[in-house]
């Protein structure tokens, strides 16, 4: 359940199949900023307008004008920017995304229909199709040693080779509000994190995380 497309459908995102080059997700973190530019230049023009050198914005987005947009950035058709939304680069917004107000994104991929619409922090993270985060739920992506962040599953530690690493949030994942992602966390498809949840290490697809050491499957 670690490998990007048991997290992601790639067909939902345009970044799909660049993804599909990556086995596992954190793999294509330090690729970001590169692919976006790369495919920012070659976007249709009738359909997106480059507002700002290397920030592409699809005609039917919506942007308010409050909202601060770093380069480089795609925001796809139908996306949303609200008041306050701070998009700090490598950033890419998919189809009919929400981000909110006093959300601050960098470094991190929104699938298509991803919503992060009050208060959260996503850095060094890759979102999935129709995920939810609630008012005030972040991706921590640094450790307060400073030291590597490593994928932690119970048989095995992988490491990223990388010092920045936030959250792998599969498709259709609920995170309750103030929750806080630990570095290196990976969330599996059509799970829910409650609220104030203090979550480490990978969970699976469809459960609910009560607790650390808490979870439970969902009923069908």
């Amino acid at each position: 359940m670690l490998t990007t497309r048991d997290l992601y459908d790639l067909s939902k995102s345009i970044a799909g199949g660049w993804l599909a080059d990556f086995e596992y997700p954190w793999q294509a973190l330090a690729g970001i900023g590169k692919w976006l530019i790369s495919t920012g230049h070659v976007l249709d023009e009738t359909d997106f307008r480059e507002v700002l050198p290397t920030v592409w914005v699809h005609r039917n987005a919506t942007i308010a004008p409050t909202a601060h947009l770093s380069g480089p950035c795609i925001v796809d058709d139908g996306a949303e920017i609200r008041h306050g939304a701070f998009i700090r680069g490598n950033a890419l917004i998919g189809k009919g995304c929400v981000v909110g107000n006093s959300v601050e994104v960098k470094n991190a991929l929104l699938f298509d229909g991803a919503q992060v619409p009050h208060f959260n922090y996503i850095g060094d993270s890759i979102v999935g199709y129709k995920a939810h985060f609630g008012a005030g739920a972040v991706t921590s992506n640094l450790k307060s040693d400073r030291t590597e962040v490593v994928i932690k599953t119970k048989e095995k530690v992988m490491p990223t080779g990388l010092k920045k690493v936030g959250s792998f949030v599969g498709d259709g994942v609920e995170i309750g509000c103030n929750s806080v992602l630990n570095p290196g966390v990976v969330i599996g498809k059509n799970t829910t994190v409650y609220p104030l949840s203090f979550v480490r290490g990978v969970l699976p697809a469809d459960g609910i995380y009560k607790r650390q050491g808490e979870v439970v499957e969902k009923r069908r």
